[in-house]
């Protein structure tokens, strides 16, 4: 019997999964886990709930499913010992460097791979299940007989995505709101970029939409057809979405997964009866309905996209128009009805009036407000509604929101349902938390004599086209990248097209997707082309790193991508483990960490983009026939570009990346391998030749990005840090103003010293 695996992103919700009947929920806790958005549980409030579920026989699921900067090793460590002391029965898992250090420390801890880890065939599967994974979560975007070839070739278990929101960049690749402003999606920071309102050029002139904004997935009618497959796991999405939704979703699923042998049809009805309260976007099967890749390549785009559906959830409520402050009694009910599990910020509201909607909340209806500006979307339940003096109607939000902000019903108090506490009423007993473990060092394994002789030092150049290899060579690089796509495939494995540069100098980088239709193609194609010669490969996929296996003894090289993720060095240690030796680095990675990741003595390994055209979406359709435009920009202006062909879509700045002026930093550093990408550009000898000026003169691209080269990752800890220290030099200022205003008046102008700084120095580490 599959299980049926429901979303706790709070204490309400997890009482409703599992009063509805979920076999086991996933949540997160206050960090390492990719909605960080949501409420997510605190220590105590955890352990009660393993305990109690336990009870139950029913199962937790702790999601760790974010990758990891080596300044977060330390407390990763400890956390992880923490889980390993409270027992849930899986972490799903996004970093290799987790993986790694639950191989070294934690070998007990079962391991389930995130969908964040971009698998979608057998392969990758395989690969996982070999490293001590017992379970997979599947990209969203695969289709059932793609789910089936899996199973057939599996032993591993899969869990996969049946209900809920979707991602309309494939799993674990998307780089747009990394790009934005350093919240990425792969540190469960997403600011849904897909969601926005954009402005498109198109040959009519300009037209604006939610271009990239998805259907939300459900699969209720092929839910008996997967458990037929043998699928493991049925999970359902929705770490932020309200009790009420998770309790009627689950209410519906696990009705038709206990019913459909009896009366398929009536199950069904009755389901689909149970999820017409979700008031969320409107649905689709996605890749469900088709036959072939070459179909779902066309078709998808239309199944999911709707430029004209709002980025929203729900049915609109309005906009707020006005706030007013209510009275001192209107508060206090409105803290009542917050109830005592609530956090601190649950007691800090605003009393706001809806205006342009057909609806007025009332209390217990959940609803969900969008910012304006699209930097932030809160759940809220009402807990009260209060009229001014001329009768106007004002509903408790929380602060924060603005004039101009949308509101969206999700769903009414009607619909909700009393349920049974999961945790106990008294939670003090239980009090454990991360402890003050000292990670012990790991060193990457040195670097052999002629080790590297495929990986010399000097300068990369990466392309898409067999043309463009011949506009790259005239800078005499080291070696050129070539990206194996339909194109370099009909040229290099069909025709045998002859190239400028020995295959020795020709480097085959291998696609990040790699879905279950395409996995017997893409191995077919690395064995031609093992066979006519080429003998180094860019893998970006862990199926990839399954498929070249077989050649390593033939000499075939392979270099980790930038799509598996080098965060960390647990995360390079395990791909050491898997007999790769090179590495080329994410491209949202800051130079901070790349030089905390690797030592001096280990650089030689490692390859820095200094110049690229980010793939910010990465999307496995054509869009959609009535998407002519190339160019669009967002409301801030910042413009970008769609591509759309017969491999999938993809979103790039209009604007390169590039830290091309910084050559001689990072040469100076140790780092000797360079990377100008032109991936899915058409490279021009002038555009070559302004990126070889900017290396040479060390100057700025004018306008160019600097992704998060510099300020790193966004790190709400630090800005707090910065926050305090601000406050502090304040302080410090208005003494001193103090002591020179009135020295000699009962203050001395030798008095007390002001207080030293907070924060301590990094704490040594043993060896």
């Amino acid at each position: 019997m599959s299980e049926l695996l429901a979303p706790a992103g709070n204490i309400e919700a997890l009482d409703a999964a599992i009063g509805e009947g979920a076999d086991a929920v996933y949540l997160g806790l206050k960090s390492f886990n990719a909605r960080l958005r949501s409420s997510n549980f605190a220590w105590n409030q955890f352990e009660a709930a393993v305990s109690s579920l336990h009870r139950q026989n029913k199962k937790i699921y702790v999601t760790v499913n974010t990758v990891s900067e080596e300044r977060d090793l330390e407390r990763l460590y400890r956390f992880l010992g923490y889980l390993n002391r409270i027992g849930p029965d899986g972490l799903i898992v996004q970093d290799f460097g987790v993986v790694r250090m639950c191989q070294e420390f934690f070998p007990n801890l079962e391991l389930h791979g995130s969908t964040q880890m971009n698998v979608e065939s057998a392969a990758g599967v395989n690969l996982l299940s070999k490293e001590g994974l017992k379970r997979v979560v599947v990209a969203r975007e695969l289709g059932l007989e793609e789910i089936r070839k899996i199973k057939e070739n599996t032993s591993a278990e899969i869990e996969m995505f049946i209900h809920g929101a979707l991602c309309v960049s494939e799993s674990g690749l998307c780089l747009f709101s990394s790009y934005l402003g350093g919240k990425s999606a792969n540190r469960g920071m997403c600011t849904q970029a897909c969601r926005r309102f954009y402005t498109a050029d198109t040959s009519e002139g300009e037209r604006q939409g939610f271009y990239f904004s998805p259907c939300d997935m459900q699969l209720i009618e092929k839910i008996p057809d997967l458990m037929e497959i043998g699928v493991e796991s049925f999970k359902i999405e929705g770490r932020m979405k309200s009790a009420e939704y998770v309790g009627s979703v689950v209410a519906a699923y696990r009705y038709l997964m206990d019913h459909y042998k009896e009366d398929r049809k009536g199950a069904l009805a009755t389901a689909k009866r149970l999820l017409s309260t979700d008031f969320a976007r409107s649905k689709t099967s996605y890749w469900y309905n088709f036959k072939t890749n070459e179909e779902g390549v066309e078709k998808a785009g239309s199944l999911i996209l709707n430029p004209n559906q709002a980025g929203g959830t729900g049915i609109y409520l309005g906009k707020i128009d006005r706030f007013e402050q209510a009275t001192d009694e209107a508060k206090q009910r409105a803290a009542e009805a917050a109830g005592p599990d609530a956090a601190p910020e649950d007691y800090r509201i605003a009393f706001a009036h809806l205006s342009g909607g057909n609806y007025d909340p009332d209390p217990g209806d959940s609803i969900r407000l969008h910012r304006a500006d699209d930097t932030g979307r809160v759940s809220h339940k009402v807990r009260t509604v209060w009229f001014d003096e001329d009768g106007t109607r004002f509903i408790d939000v929380p602060v924060g929101f603005r004039r101009g902000d949308e509101v969206y019903l999700l769903q009414t108090k009607s619909m909700s349902k009393r349920y049974p506490r999961v945790l106990p009423n008294d939670i003090g007993k239980f009090r454990q938390q991360p402890g003050a473990e000292v990670l012990p060092v790991l060193d990457l394994t040195p670097v052999q004599k002629n080790e590297l002789s495929y990986f010399p030092a000097g300068l990369y150049i990466q392309v898409s086209t067999v043309s463009d290899v011949f506009v790259a060579q005239s800078k005499n690089p080291v070696r050129v990248i070539l990206e194996l796509n339909s194109g370099t495939v009909r040229d290099l494995v069909e025709k045998k097209t002859s190239l400028p540069l020995s295959k020795k100098q020709v480097i085959i980088s291998l696609d990040p997707y790699c879905p279950a239709s395409k996995e017997d193609d893409v191995a077919e194609n690395i064995r031609k082309l093992v066979e006519d010669g080429f003998r180094t490969f860019v893998a970006n996929n862990v199926a990839h790193i399954g498929m070249l296996r077989k050649y390593r003894a033939d000499g075939v090289n392979v270099i980790a991508g930038p799509y598996l993720y080098t965060f960390n060095r647990w995360a390079v240690s395990w791909l050491e483990n898997q007999n790769i030796g090179a590495f080329i680095t994410p491209l949202e990675n800051s130079w901070d960490n790349i030089k905390s990741t690797f030592e001096p003595s280990v650089r030689e390994r490692v390859m820095i983009t200094v110049y690229a055209y980010p793939a910010l979406f990465r999307m496995r359709f054509r869009l959609p026939a009535d998407y002519d435009f190339t160019y669009f920009r967002d409301k801030e202006g910042m413009e970008f570009k769609v591509l759309s062909n017969s491999d999938g879509s993809l979103v790039m700045p209009e604007a390169p990346f590039s830290v091309a002026d910084k050559v001689e930093t990072i040469n100076r550093g140790g780092f000797s391998r360079i990377l100008l990408d032109f991936s899915h550009t058409t490279l021009s000898k002038q555009e070559l030749k302004l990126v070889s000026s900017s290396m040479a003169k060390q100057q700025p691209i004018q306008d160019a990005s600097r992704f998060n080269w510099k300020d790193g990752f966004y790190n709400p800890e630090k800005i707090e840090e910065y926050k305090a220290m601000n406050e502090r030099q304040n302080e410090l200022k208005a003494m001193a103003k103090f002591d020179k205003n009135f020295s000699g008046k009962g203050r001395g102008r030798n008095g007390p010293a002001p207080r030293g700084n907070a924060r301590g120095g990094r704490r040594g580490r043993k060896s």
